[in-house]
């Protein structure tokens, strides 16, 4: 059993990416779900047509994977965080600091939690994460990081964190309604912000850390240039010659 692509692997992940890139369709960005389909072909295993915590999945390897792709800039939505009894944490929450703390912490067990039914509904030993990121500056990254097993069912530990609600933001259009943000307590950076009086989307800023500076569980290559760029006409032209082929 292995979480962890081989070089073989990592290699042909390569090959499919940078070719999904040279798509005109593709405007220099990989779908999450192009990225699921991939890394599934690659290892043998089957994409989950659910909202589960793992989205692709491998029976034979007992493990599965948490799959994300988006640009470097862009907010990682780790999931839409619905507490049974929000309201009342929330309003408990603008009273104390405590009580702020306990709705933290509430987030940090739902994401663990969602993860372990996971390892139990699949029968998986162990969960982990396959990441592309595409860079302003052209370059492209991909990795794959361990997160949890039967073993070590917890990816985060609240303790690990303290929270505060933002302030409210106003735009010409309408204001923004605040956000529980979890601060790092080690780095005193911001992780979290639950966005828990909207749509429950928890963003996951504190993601940037987890990239590789260069491992054996991680790729990267540049963006197609334009000339390596397929146009329609190539594809339809390489069709037209599949079909006399045949």
């Amino acid at each position: 059993m292995s979480l962890f692509s081989t070089p073989e692997q990592l290699a042909r992940l390569e090959r499919v990416l940078f070719m999904c890139l040279r798509l005109p369709f593709s405007q220099g960005a990989i779908p999450g779900r192009v990225l699921e389909e991939v890394l599934a072909d690659v290892r043998s295993a089957k994409v989950l047509p659910t909202y589960d915590f793992v989205d692709v999945v491998s029976s034979e390897e007992a493990c599965g994977w948490q799959v994300k792709s988006t640009r470097a800039g862009t907010p990682v939505t780790w999931k839409r965080a619905k507490l049974p009894n929000a309201a009342e944490l929330i309003n408990a929450s603008m009273e104390s600091e405590a009580a702020c703390q306990e709705l933290g912490d509430a987030i940090i067990e739902l994401c663990n939690e969602h993860a372990q039914s996971s390892l139990a509904d699949y029968e998986l030993e162990e969960i982990g994460y396959a990441r592309l990121i595409l860079h302003s500056n052209g370059q492209v990254t991909y990795f794959e990081k361990w997160l949890c097993s039967h073993s070590r069912p917890n990816i985060f530990d609240p303790v690990d964190f303290s929270w505060s609600w933002s302030n409210p933001k106003r735009t010409e259009k309408k204001e923004q309604l605040p956000a529980l943000q979890g601060t790092h307590r080690g780095t005193k950076r911001k992780w979290w912000a639950w966005h828990g009086r909207g749509e429950n989307q928890l963003h996951f800023a504190g993601e940037s850390a987890w990239w590789p500076d260069g491992d054996d569980h991680s790729l990267s290559f540049r963006l197609p240039s334009a000339e390596q760029r397929l146009t329609i006409d190539d594809i339809l032209e390489m069709l037209a010659n599949m079909d006399s082929d045949a």
